[in-house]
């Protein structure tokens, strides 16, 4: 499976977090490096959205649906930062 990026699940994070996070920088917890989230590597093919760091291939962020609930879980991040204001 070849991944696609970031920008494939810019509705569904907009969707639970109320803001656009494609330009926000999310600093991975493997190897500390630091990109918009629209860079990111996305897996959507199977039963949950996989999101891994382009630089160490590091797990970053899971994203599924259960009864209608999206659970997501960041734990391979440090940090997400918001996008600066424009």
């Amino acid at each position: 499976m070849y991944p696609v990026d970031g920008n494939a699940i810019a509705g569904t994070l907009f969707e639970l977090l109320g803001a656009e996070m494609t330009d926000a920088t999310g600093t991975c917890a493997s190897c500390l490096e630091a990109r918009p989230l629209g860079e990111l590597a996305v897996y959507p093919g199977g039963p949950g959205i996989v999101v891994r760091c382009r630089s160490c291939d590091n797990v970053l962020m899971v994203l599924v649906e259960i009864r209608g609930i999206t659970c997501v879980d960041l734990l391979g991040f440090t940090a997400v930062d918001p996008a600066p204001a424009s």
